[in-house]
């Protein structure tokens, strides 16, 4: 393996470790708002594109893409079937949530679907759908941070146990095509690594209180970032395309921002 994929895999474990446990901490001492909205941040998103790019190309970064947003409503359904199965105990809901999303993945791969316009439209009905299930479906009222001091110790675990599960994600998309590798490029991982760190420090039902903001901050930001690369990296390259992507999705960060805070209970 080239050096420039040890890169990315140290990279997208740095960043993984650091989203993952930032999103942990926050939401832990200032609610599962403010942490559901960080959790959504495209960190190991532009991490994966970036590195897709140098490697490959700007116009294999676009074929990659393709797929991202049926994956990302794909991603929706995930948190929903965690949601509703973690009533019968964490484990039912983490299962029943991989499940899922692996038989519909591979669908994705048997049907060698390529068509990014198509994905949208799929993943609108998707995040509008799960969106209205949560909303309206289930009782998750937001949580309120409490005061606490983390350890060393406890930081560096769930640093090391996120950043684990994200590297383990991009060594796996190290072996695949554009259509798998985008795939990888969203899978869950800050979503599975948060809801058990979560869980496990503070119970599945905060776990349940951060999905609805997880679910809309990484939907959105993710998109907004996704769509702004296949803009501006055919037109402009890999490093202006990569700050303008930035940009847009610090705009949709804002947005998000104000939604979660203003408009969630």
């Amino acid at each position: 393996m080239d050096s420039v994929f040890f890169l990315k895999l140290g990279l997208g474990f740095i960043a993984g470790s650091v989203a993952v446990t930032l999103t942990t901490v926050v939401a832990e001492k200032f609610g599962s708002k403010i942490g559901g909205l960080i959790g959504g941040i495209p960190s190991t998103s532009v991490v994966a594109l970036l590195f897709i790019g140098i490697v490959q190309s700007p116009e294999f970064v676009v074929q990659a893409t393709d797929v991202i947003p049926l994956v990302m409503g794909y991603n929706c359904l995930f948190l929903v079937v965690f949601v509703f199965l973690s009533r019968y105990g964490f484990p039912a809901g983490l299962g029943g949530a991989f499940a899922m999303w692996i038989v519909f993945s591979l669908a994705v791969i048997v049907l060698d679907f390529r068509h990014f316009g198509i994905g949208l439209a799929i993943f609108l009905i998707f995040f509008v759908g799960s969106y209205l299930i949560l909303e309206k479906g289930f009782s998750l009222p937001s949580i309120s941070g409490i005061k606490i001091r983390f350890t060393p110790f406890q930081i560096a675990a769930r640093a090391l146990f996120s950043g684990l599960v994200i590297g383990g994600v991009i060594f796996l998309s190290k072996v695949s095509g554009p259509l798998i590798g985008g795939l990888f490029a969203v899978f869950p991982a800050i979503f599975t690594s948060t809801i058990v760190i979560t869980s496990l420090s503070r119970g599945v039902a905060f776990t349940r209180s951060l999905i609805k903001p997880l679910m809309v901050s990484a939907m959105i930001n993710v998109m907004a970032y996704v769509i702004a690369v296949r803009l501006f990296y055919p037109v402009w390259g890999l490093v202006l395309g990569t700050m303008a992507a930035l940009a847009v999705s610090g705009v949709s960060v804002f947005t998000t921002y104000s939604f979660i805070t203003k408009k969630m209970p």
